[in-house]
């Protein structure tokens, strides 16, 4: 009997933790796994009498087996985070360990020498280390080339010479790699290989555990339980049985609420036409997350088994941040796509009704101070569908005065901003919705007639993150909704036996207003379709898309940067979708919502709806009054808010 039997263990306990896949509901294909394997027989221990010298010599080791950790699935039981065997190159020693120093040495040497020509490695390993671990753990192996290729194993795992053996371990993979991986997070050793006395219960190798992500948040519940390996030996040292005594039983399953194919094209878009930004994608009518995006992004393989110095340290460097999940981490101040919130207060608040109108001229003086519209002509007088058509700065301007901050603090805090969405990932940022208090410690006065501007336009110190504005926006495509906002639906068994359950829970009905909610959706549909709209770029064939653009700048003027907006919903007579899109532009760079942010969302969208028939949409036009009071014709920069 040798210590080669574990290896056969584990790959008996395969099934279990490599190739199970998670099933979600009746949709996914339920593929049940098999009842895990017991130990395959071992040798009969030998029988010791209980002598005064057995007593003193004999001895039984119990050592610790580290379990597979569960997998995290998308919705559909698709796995995003999984485990396969890994395998390492070792020398096993005879027993009893009798061996000189010398002699140590060169039956090591001896095989490192043939190691080394099985795998083509030139293996290193100093006489210190190799002498540390026969006198302290000589009844293990010692291992000499870690993670072999599966080519390698291949090549090897029936050739081996006497005193190797190939030892598997459990390595945590991520099938699709950079898709989702800030999201999903990586692990890492919790310690080193221990090279001191062999103590009981002491696992036969290091544990990992989450490092970020969901694999930080839920490590205790992906964490397994220990098997039981039992080594014993004679009163001479000799070893005399082992075997695996107790199977190792796979950690909890998370199922999340995210789609891979949505994530997938999230980032495909934000790769294709975005240096840095995010995309967030929730279910508006329970508040499940769909997409998660940030861009740049990172694949947390490169984590597995570990990473190096060198390559943490230059994604450390990377001046565009990989390891930056913008869509929940960073904050931003939203532009004109906060026009929505200031809407709903100021139609709620009676302070403005459907039909008043504001003049939309090139400026205003508000106080001592110029506030500019962002287009140079004079639109006339709009009403508030107009307004948020064209995203006339100066119409909100003057809606917002007459609004007051208050109820547009209101109403921007009842939609979710300047508070964490709660979602079960390490440093999700609040935002800031700014008040009378924010200003004084920050500005040392309260809020002024051109603050109160500048948040209208969704300006100055206001900061929302991607995952609040598509928050918002869903509550306002369900008609005022307020969901829990959901990344994790249940915890499971990797039997399918529930353990935790995260249920769709409405947190409060806002209590919009039919009228509000009327004009909304007219002026959001009318952004993206309309004569004047400023998000043609996100308009669909065969489905039609309500949004609001923004463009926003942060930051010293001398190192000052846009972020680019679109925001909305789809399909706009019955949303499945609401959604957010962020382009973070470099230092100096001219981008726009319209330009950039909403063919993002074209992209996702075209692929999920093609082939689809159009079911009688036609895409909407113009209104006849919005027409006969344009009195110049469509600028280019009419899509750029």
């Amino acid at each position: 009997m040798t210590f080669t039997r574990i290896c056969e263990d584990l790959r008996n306990l395969r099934i279990v933790i490599v190739l199970f896949i998670v099933p979600f509901s009746v949709s996914a294909q339920a593929l049940q796994p098999s009842a895990v394997p017991s130990a395959s027989p071992a040798t009969e221990e030998e029988t010791i009498i209980p002598t005064f010298e057995t007593q003193k010599l004999a001895r039984t080791y119990i050592l610790d087996v580290p379990a597979p950790r569960g997998q995290i699935t998308d919705r559909n039981g698709v796995p995003l985070a999984q485990n396969r065997l890994s395998y390492n190159l070792a020398i096993n020693f005879p027993t009893p360990l009798d061996f000189s120093d010398a002699q140590v040495l060169s039956f090591v040497r001896e095989k490192i020498d043939k190691a080394g020509k099985l795998i083509g490695r030139a293996l290193r390993i100093s006489d210190e280390a190799i002498l540390r671990h026969y006198r302290n753990r000589g009844i293990m192996p010692l291992e000499v080339s870690q993670n072999l290729s599966q080519s390698e194993y291949e090549e090897i795992k029936d050739n081996l010479p006497t005193g190797i053996i190939v030892r598997p371990i459990y390595v945590r993979t991520y099938p699709s790699g950079k898709v989702a991986g800030q999201i999903v997070g990586y692990t890492g050793k919790t310690g080193r290989n221990p090279d001191g006395i062999i103590d009981n219960h002491e696992t036969l190798w290091p544990e990992t555990e989450g490092r970020e992500g969901l694999e930080q948040t839920f490590n205790d519940m992906l964490t397994g339980k220990h098997g039981e390996y039992k080594l014993t030996f004679d009163k001479d040292g000799r070893k005399t049985s082992e075997k695996l005594s107790t199977p190792p039983v796979p950690g909890y399953n998370v199922v999340t609420t995210l789609d891979l194919h949505l994530q997938q094209l999230a980032e495909k878009a934000l790769e294709a036409k975005a240096k840095r930004g995010a995309i967030v994608i929730v279910d508006p009518n329970n508040g499940d997350i769909l997409a998660l995006a940030s861009w740049p992004s990172y694949d947390p393989n490169v984590f597995i088994p570990s990473i190096s110095a060198e390559k943490f340290k230059a994604l450390q460097d990377d001046p565009n941040i990989p390891l930056l999940p913008r869509a929940f981490r960073s904050s931003y101040p939203p532009g004109s796509t906060f026009k929505i919130a200031v809407g709903i207060a100021a139609l709620e608040s009676g302070a403005v009704t459907s039909d008043d109108r504001f003049e939309c001229v090139p400026a205003i003086q508000i106080g001592n101070l110029t506030y500019h519209n962002w287009k140079k002509g004079n639109r006339g007088a709009l009403n508030f569908v107009q307004a948020l058509t064209e995203s006339c700065d100066t119409w909100f301007y003057q809606a917002g005065i007459k609004t007051g901050a208050e109820p547009i603090i209101d109403w921007a805090l009842k939609l979710g901003f300047g508070a964490k969405c709660g979602i079960p990932l390490r440093g999700e940022a609040e935002g800031r919705v700014p008040n009378d208090e924010y200003m004084k410690a920050t500005h040392g006065r309260r809020l002024l007639n051109g603050d109160i501007a500048n948040l209208s336009i969704g300006q100055g110190d206001m900061q929302v993150t991607p995952l609040q504005m598509a928050q918002a926006v869903g509550i306002v495509a369900n008609g005022g909704t307020f969901y829990q906002t959901r990344l994790v639906q249940q915890v499971q068994t990797f039997d399918n036996k529930i353990v935790t359950a995260y249920s769709v829970r409405a947190k409060k009905e806002l209590g919009l207003s039919s009228g509000t909610l009327d004009e909304l959706h007219t002026g959001m549909i009318d952004v993206v379709n309309g004569a004047g709209g400023t998000a043609h770029q996100a308009s669909l064939d065969n489905v039609e898309v309500a949004g609001k653009t923004g463009t926003a700048q942060w930051g010293p003027k001398n190192k000052e940067r846009t972020a680019a907006w679109f925001t909305g919903y789809l399909p706009a007579d019955q949303p499945r979708f609401a959604f957010a899109a962020l382009y973070e532009g470099d230092v100096g760079s001219t981008v726009h919502g319209g330009s950039t942010a909403a063919p993002m969302i074209a992209d996702i969208f075209k692929e999920i709806y093609k082939g689809q028939q159009t079911n009688g949409h036609k895409k909407r036009r113009a209104r006849e009054e919005t027409e006969v009071r344009r009195a110049e014709p469509v600028e280019e920069e009419d899509e750029s808010d």
